[in-house]
This record gives structure tokens, C-alpha cells and sequence, in this order.
């Protein structure tokens, strides 16, 4: 069992920044970043593996979006700039302890444990 609880959601205006965290209660394989917006499907933005990113989702977070793993810690972090309205939605971690450690679609149901999630509101 692993217990992953996310912090760092919020209310921002178009433009801004925020920092999520992740924090696990053991080592996992494979950490993830996924986002829901209202209405929509979950989609991946980033996995790592060994503190190496190794999978990228949406194409629309590309630049603007950053994950980075802190092994010891057995945390993950995503760093969110140049924020707009459509990046709204629920932020999930995700993690497991098998491959592939991907966000491609397909692979979101093989992610056997998951964070409550915390909420990113962007205003334009």
C-alpha cells in the first residue's frame, strides 16, 4: 500500500505560477503526474522513474510545466508556470511498482495507487 498526498493547489490569475507536491508514504517504481479538467478525461503530464523523467503527456503543458523527483524524499514535485484557464482542473500523483512507467492513456488504469488530488483554479 502506498498513501500519496498531494499539497500546493490553488487559485491563481493567467499567467501565474504554482508548486505542487507530492508526498509518498514508501519508494514507488514509477511516480506520475496526472490532471482532470471539469468535464474532461484524465490526462498524464509526467512520470519518473528513478528521478528521471521518462514520460511527458499533454503536448500543451510542453515548456511550461516541470516534474522533478526527490528520491529520498519519495516526493515529487510539479512545477506550473505561465498558467491559463485551460490548464483548471484536478492535479492527481499516481505511482506504482511496475513498468511501463508511462502517462500515455492506455496506461492510466495500471496506476494502482492514487492521491486525493489538489485543485488548480486558473483566473483569466
Amino acid at each position: 500500500q502506498v498513501d500519496l498526498v498531494e499539497s500546493g493547489g490553488g487559485s491563481v490569475e493567467a499567467g501565474g505560477s504554482l508548486r505542487l507536491s507530492c508526498q509518498a508514504s514508501r519508494r514507488t517504481l514509477c511516480m506520475a503526474w496526472f490532471r482532470q479538467a471539469p468535464g474532461k478525461g484524465r490526462e498524464g503530464v509526467a512520470s519518473v522513474y528513478s528521478g528521471s523523467i521518462v514520460s511527458r503527456g499533454a503536448k500543451s503543458v510542453d515548456g511550461r510545466f516541470t516534474a522533478t523527483h526527490d528520491q529520498g524524499r519519495n516526493a515529487l514535485y510539479l512545477e506550473l508556470s505561465s498558467l491559463t484557464s485551460e490548464d483548471t482542473g484536478m492535479y492527481y500523483c499516481a505511482a506504482k511498482d511496475s513498468h511501463p512507467c508511462s502517462v500515455e492513456r492506455s496506461t492510466i488504469g495500471e496506476y494502482k495507487f492514487w492521491g486525493q488530488g489538489t485543485q488548480v483554479t486558473v483566473s483569466s
